[in-house]
């Protein structure tokens, strides 16, 4: 029984329960229609109150201008009954709303995805399993779409559904990750790549986090391809410019010293980026040519660092994976 039902149900047990009310559980009158619609009412109150509320409003509609206990009563029974259609008509239409958000992902329906999720969020802005979606969404629109105009809002999505999950809240199930880890590590991936291109130091911090993560992500070569091209359009190119501006063309002085060593611990964890990414594609043929370009960029950025040799380079990728990821 629902909720308002049940108030009103208790309402009528202490009707009934009066002394004078008990005697009269059955209509006293020679109008036969109008006793067997209460008892019709009375009846199904319980286990079919779809039924009762047809008998009230046929009783109400026949009887309503009498003024007595009975009357009384069913005019909070209707108000409660219709109280609570409203609540689950609202329930039923929320519920749609996020079926049809969750599906148009599936259906590849970025535009549509995205246009609900304001509306569905708005009837619940905690609700973590739409805020996974939306935090996720955008990866495949960007990928299989080439579509990265729903990113910024993505981005604000997986903000909100780690914060929640982090601090404990959890949806009815994780699916299609594996679990609360999957999740997790899969929102810092996605939150990286939306930041990739706009603030590139936030994307490896986010990118950094999916490699700690034990989930799918951390094992994963794009994400530290993508950690490394994170390095280098953020701390790299910015430190780099600013060495040229303070100590291009002038002799190397304490300062500039501290500065290119900035830079080269910098480039130190580009080679680990790349160096990772090339050790975990392996010998998957899907990744192949994306395992070239890395290994070029790190055969650049290595030798650069060892004065123009690769001595050691195999080496270094062979042991790479069993060395912590650097922060």
């Amino acid at each position: 029984m629902k909720r308002n039902l049940i108030l009103a149900a208790v309402a009528g047990i202490v009707l009934f329960a009066q002394p004078q009310a008990r005697a009269q559980q059955s209509v006293v009158t020679d109008d036969e229609v109008k006793v067997n619609v209460y008892k019709r009412f009375v009846a199904n109150r319980v286990p079919n109150p779809d039924v009762a509320y047809q008998a009230a409003r046929d009783y109400m509609q026949r009887y309503g201008k009498e003024d007595d206990q009975y009357t009384r009563y069913m005019k909070v029974w209707i108000a409660a009954y219709e109280e609570d259609e409203r609540a689950r008509r609202l329930a039923a239409e929320r519920a749609d709303r996020e079926q049809q958000l969750l599906g148009s992902f599936t259906t590849k329906e970025f535009a549509k995805a995205y246009g609900l999720a304001r509306q569905v969020l708005a009837d619940n802005p905690d609700n973590v399993k739409v805020l996974i979606a939306l935090g996720n969404g955008a990866l495949n629109a960007s990928f299989e779409s080439h579509n990265e105009s729903f990113n910024p809002d993505a981005a604000k999505y997986a903000e909100k559904a780690i914060q929640l999950i982090e601090s404990g809240r959890t949806p009815d199930t994780w699916a299609p990750f594996k679990n609360k880890e999957d999740a997790l590590g899969s929102l810092y991936y996605a939150l990286g790549f939306y930041e990739l291109k706009t603030a590139p130091d936030v994307a490896a911090r986010n990118f950094i986090k999916a490699g700690q993560v034990d989930a799918e992500r951390r094992n994963s070569p794009t994400t530290y391809s993508y950690l490394a091209v994170a390095y280098e359009g953020g701390q790299y190119r910015r430190l780099s410019e600013d060495f040229s501006k303070r100590f291009g063309n002038q002799p190397e002085s304490a300062e500039s010293k501290a500065a290119l060593d900035n830079i080269n611990k910098v480039l130190d964890k580009i080679i680990d980026a790349y160096a990772r990414a090339v050790a975990l594609a392996g010998t998957a043929a899907q990744q192949q040519a994306a395992k070239a370009q890395w290994m070029t960029r790190l055969t650049n950025f290595y030798k650069f660092r060892h004065n123009g040799s690769d001595a050691g380079l195999n080496e270094y990728i062979a042991g790479v994976l069993k060395t912590p990821l650097p922060q």
